[in-house]
C-alpha cells in the first residue's frame, strides 16, 4: 500500500467525503496540510478568506443554502481561536460544518508552546463532536466520523485539531466511511403511539396552530408540511429560521414568529387550543414570557433532538424522529379538516398591523429612506426568488420582515447568537453553495465595519454578492433599545463612518449611493443587472424603528405597534 503524509491524507478523505471547497487562512501549524493542498487545488478550491472568523461564517453560508458540509481549515493559536464566534453559532443554528485547526506537534501538547491553545477544551461546549488527531493513523477514523456527525440528526459544528506531527508522519492510507456508531443515536425512530396521539389532538382541534422552524429545512420537509398543513387547514407562523420553509404568499402562511415577527401569529399562539411545534425550539424570543406562554393550548412537538423536548415548553405529545418522516406519518392519520373561522380572526391583527406599521413602512410619500421599503423593493425586483442574508440588528429584522421567499434554503441570518459581522462572510459562501441564484446582502453600518476586510475576499474571488447597506449612521438596534428603554441616552451608538464610496472602488466593486426615493428602483436595477458583485449603499432614516415589537419580559401577545 502507498505511504503519504498525513496532510496528504487529510486532503484525499475530504475528497472522499465529497469536499470540493474549503474556506480558510494558512498559518505555521497547518502549513504541512496546506502544502499538501497545493496539489489538490483542482479539486479542492480554496477560498482564501481575510480573517479566520470569516472561513466559518462563510462555511456556514454554504451549508445553510446548499445544505453540504460546510469546511473551513486554519492555523493554530489565534487562528483556532478566531473561528469560535463561528462556531458557537453554527452550534446553536444547527448548521453542519467541519473545523480543521492545526496544532503543535503531540510531543509538545501542554508547554505552552508558540501558539498553542488548547483548541478540544475551548470548543467542547459548542460543537457536536471535537477530537485531536495526534497520530496519522487515525485521520481517516477522525475525519469520517466528523462529517457523519457533523451532517447527521440535529447538524452542528464539528472541530479537529490536529497536530502537526500527525500532518508530516508517513501512513498507509485507506480511506474509511462511517454511517454507524453505537454510542449515536442521531435520528431517533418515532414512536407509533406518539404518531397515533398526535394525529388525535390534531382531529379534535379546532382552533389549531402550527409553528415552523428550521427543522423543516433540515430535513427537507416541505412537501409533508404543507400536505398536513392542507389536509387539516392548519395556520402556520415561521421561525427567523423557518421563514423561507414555506413560500411567503401561501394562503395558510401567517407570517413571522417573535419579537418583531407580525402581529397575528403572536396574538394567537395565546388564543389556540393546539399548538404544534415543527423543527424549532422555544426560544425566548419566539415566546416571550414563558409563564403566560400558550397556557390554554395543548403542545404537540416535533423534533429530532430529544434535549430540546421540554426544555422551554412542556408538550402535551413529543413526536421525536426526523420531521419529513413524523410529519408525513401523522398526515396519514389526520381527517381532512376546515377552520375557515379559526383562520379569518387572524385578518383583522393582519389589518391593523397593515396600516400603522407594514403600509408606513413601505409607502412613505416623504422623508428620508426607510429600511422596510428598500428590502421590499430589492426583494420584489428580484422576482422574490433571490437568497436573503443578512448581518445582525435591525437590518435584520427589516430583512426578515419584508423580503419575501417562494424557494427553500433563502434565508441565511444569525439566528441564536446574533452575530455581528455575519453578513460580508455568510453571503460569499452562499454565492458558491448556490451559484445559480442571487444572493442579497443587508447589513447596518455597524455590523458591516466588523468584517469589511472581506470585501477583498469578494475582490479575488469576484464573487457576485449584492451587499446593500442599510446606513443610518447608528447602532440601529441597539439605539431603538435606549429610544425605548432608556430614556434616549444614546450612550455611543451613534456612528461616524467612512466613505464607503471610496472603499469599494479600493476593492473594484462598484458603488452607488441612494439619497433620494426617486433614484431608488433605478439603483437597484443596475445592482441585479450588474455581473459580479456590488454594493449599494442608502442613506436611511437614522431613527426608524423596527415593529411591532414584544417588549423584553412581557407576554407573546403584548406587542407595540408604535412607540413614543
Amino acid at each position: 500500500m502507498e505511504k503519504i503524509t498525513g496532510a496528504e491524507a487529510m486532503m484525499r478523505c475530504l475528497e472522499h467525503e465529497g469536499v470540493d471547497l474549503l474556506f480558510g487562512y494558512p498559518g505555521g501549524a497547518i502549513m504541512p496540510t496546506y502544502d499538501a493542498l497545493y496539489d489538490h487545488k483542482e479539486t479542492l478550491h480554496h477560498v482564501l478568506v481575510r480573517h479566520e472568523q470569516a472561513a466559518v461564517h462563510a462555511a456556514q453560508g454554504y451549508a445553510r443554502v446548499s445544505g453540504r458540509v460546510g469546511c473551513a481549515i486554519v492555523t493554530s493559536g489565534p487562528g483556532a481561536m478566531n473561528t469560535i464566534t463561528g462556531i458557537a453559532d453554527a452550534m446553536i443554528d444547527s448548521t453542519p460544518m467541519v473545523v480543521i485547526c492545526g496544532q503543535v506537534g503531540a510531543a509538545m501538547l501542554g508547554t505552552d508552546a508558540f501558539q498553542e491553545v488548547d483548541v478540544v477544551g475551548v470548543t467542547q461546549p459548542i460543537t457536536k463532536w471535537n477530537y485531536q488527531i495526534r497520530r496519522a493513523e487515525d485521520i481517516a477514523w477522525a475525519v469520517a466520523r466528523a462529517f457523519y456527525i457533523a451532517k447527521s440528526g440535529r447538524p452542528g459544528p464539528v472541530v479537529l485539531d490536529f497536530a502537526k506531527n500527525a500532518q508530516t508522519a508517513m501512513i498507509e492510507f485507506e480511506p474509511q466511511k462511517v454511517d454507524f456508531i453505537r454510542s449515536y443515536d442521531p435520528a431517533p425512530q418515532p414512536e407509533k403511539k406518539a404518531i397515533e396521539r398526535a394525529a388525535k389532538l390534531i382531529n379534535q382541534s379546532v382552533k389549531p396552530f402550527m409553528l415552523v422552524g428550521q427543522g423543516v429545512e433540515l430535513a427537507g420537509a416541505y412537501d409533508e408540511l404543507l400536505a398536513l398543513c392542507e389536509k387539516a387547514q392548519i395556520p402556520f407562523g415561521q421561525t427567523l429560521l423557518g421563514l423561507s420553509a414555506a413560500p411567503t404568499d401561501h394562503p395558510l402562511n401567517m407570517g413571522m414568529l417573535g419579537m418583531h415577527g407580525n402581529l397575528g401569529p403572536n396574538v394567537m399562539t395565546n388564543q389556540c387550543d393546539l399548538l404544534i411545534a415543527v423543527g424549532m425550539r422555544f426560544d425566548d424570543r419566539v415566546t416571550g414570557n414563558l409563564k403566560t406562554y400558550a397556557k390554554q393550548a395543548k403542545v404537540i412537538h416535533f423534533e429530532i433532538d430529544p434535549s430540546e423536548i421540554g426544555k422551554n415548553v412542556k408538550p402535551t405529545v413529543a413526536v421525536l424522529g426526523d420531521c419529513k418522516q413524523t410529519l408525513a406519518q401523522v398526515s396519514e392519520l389526520v381527517d381532512s379538516a376546515r377552520h375557515d373561522s379559526w383562520i379569518a380572526g387572524f385578518k383583522p391583527y393582519a389589518e391593523k398591523e397593515y396600516q400603522k406599521v407594514i403600509d408606513p413602512a413601505l409607502h412613505p410619500t416623504e422623508g428620508p429612506l426607510l429600511m422596510g421599503e428598500v428590502v421590499r423593493k430589492v426583494s420584489e425586483a428580484a422576482n422574490n426568488e433571490a437568497i436573503l442574508v443578512t448581518d445582525v440588528g435591525q437590518n435584520q429584522m427589516f430583512g426578515c420582515r419584508y423580503f419575501k421567499f417562494s424557494k427553500p434554503r433563502s434565508v441565511v441570518t444569525s439566528g441564536g447568537c446574533g452575530t455581528m459581522g455575519f453578513g460580508i462572510p455568510a453571503a460569499i459562501g452562499a454565492t458558491f453553495g448556490a451559484p445559480d441564484r442571487t444572493v442579497c446582502m443587508f447589513a447596518g453600518d455597524g455590523g458591516f465595519q466588523m468584517t469589511i476586510q472581506e470585501l477583498g475576499t469578494i475582490m479575488e474571488q469576484q464573487c457576485p454578492v449584492k451587499l446593500i447597506l442599510l446606513n443610518n449612521n447608528f447602532l440601529g438596534n441597539v439605539r431603538q433599545w435606549q429610544y425605548m428603554f432608556f430614556n434616549k441616552r444614546y450612550s455611543f451608538t451613534p456612528m461616524v463612518n467612512p466613505d464607503y464610496e471610496k472603499i469599494a472602488a479600493g476593492y473594484g466593486i462598484p458603488c452607488r449611493t441612494v439619497v433620494d426615493r426617486n433614484e431608488l428602483d433605478d439603483a437597484i436595477r443596475e445592482m441585479l443587472t450588474t455581473d459580479g458583485p456590488f454594493l449599494l449603499q442608502c442613506a436611511v432614516k437614522e431613527e426608524d424603528n423596527v415593529l411591532p415589537m414584544t417588549p423584553p419580559g412581557a407576554n407573546v401577545d403584548e406587542m407595540l405597534l408604535e412607540v413614543k
